[in-house]
């Protein structure tokens, strides 16, 4: 099951200057390529700001996915109250550096200390297999993931119990600035999508990949602009819907059932002919 954990909000705000945080691609190439392979992403570039989205602090993928374990399904205030509460946990000076506990902490840490803290037991077990696959090397350093492809990062990461792609997908957005990521099960990516497109219903994911194809090798910067898209329509994206769940089919009736419903059928014919 994918996780969809809050790393960034579901449309992240434009608030700081691309040259102030540059990536490790020219965004103004990529804007040039995307206005060129497609018309109607070109309409929103030209209406949108330019591409201003921030590279946050790049954190080891063992720290971003236990706070993001952390922040799961609840709201921002809690999670920041409960992950502080699992950092002093550590043998780091609470509040001083804002270190998290090392691998090797969190599976010292018993688990009543962890719930105490505010984890549930999904989560427990979570970022306890976050700490041994980390130890065992499945989970990279901060370097070795910048050394690996954006597939192999995905296949490694949701290895991890309650981690899902679209977690990942964010991590290589907003933690590496990787250039070609398509979040297709992100629903902002999705309604901006239907809304630059004139879709009266948020697309299904494998209609997002398909489509996304002519993006590369910029869907990140593409994904940015879909969630402008949303920020542009203002009301108008209420009006986006998802597509109503199809007619769940009736249930095959059993063999036994159908035999019952025969043997009713040939009792009925029989009693037709001997009525008088």
């Amino acid at each position: 099951m994918t996780t969809t954990i809050p790393i960034p909000a579901t449309t992240p705000e434009a608030t700081t200057p691309a040259a102030a945080y540059p990536w490790p691609f020219d965004h103004r190439e990529a804007i040039a390529h995307l206005s060129k392979a497609d018309r109607r992403l070109a309409r929103v570039i030209e209406k949108s700001i330019e591409f201003q989205l921030r590279i946050e602090e790049a954190q080891s993928p063992y720290e971003a996915l236990l706070r993001a374990i952390t922040y799961q399904s609840i709201s921002g205030k809690a999670a920041a109250t409960i992950f502080a509460r699992v950092k002093a946990l550590g043998s780091g000076a609470p509040g001083a550096n804002g270190r998290c506990p090392t691998p090797e902490e969190i599976l010292r840490v018993r688990k009543p200390a962890l719930r105490k803290a505010g984890l549930s037991g999904a989560k427990i077990a979570a970022v306890k297999d976050l700490a041994r696959k980390t130890i065992e090397g499945v989970v990279p350093t901060l370097e070795d993931a910048k050394k690996l492809s954006d597939q192999e990062l995905v296949e490694r990461l949701v290895s991890v119990r309650g981690i899902g792609a679209w977690t990942v997908e964010m991590f290589l957005i907003f933690r590496l600035g990787r250039p070609d990521v398509l979040p297709i099960h992100d629903y902002g990516v999705q309604k901006g999508f239907a809304l630059t497109y004139g879709k009266k219903e948020i697309p299904k994911p494998r209609e997002l990949a398909e489509f996304g194809e002519r993006w590369r090798p910029f869907r990140t910067v593409a994904s940015w602009y879909m969630w402008r898209a949303v920020d542009l329509a203002g009301k108008k994206a209420r009006q986006i819907k998802k597509a109503p769940a199809k007619n769940p089919r009736k249930p095959r009736k059993s063999a036994s059932s159908r035999g019952l419903a025969t043997s009713s059928a040939r009792r009925r014919r029989g009693n037709r002919r001997r009525a008088p």
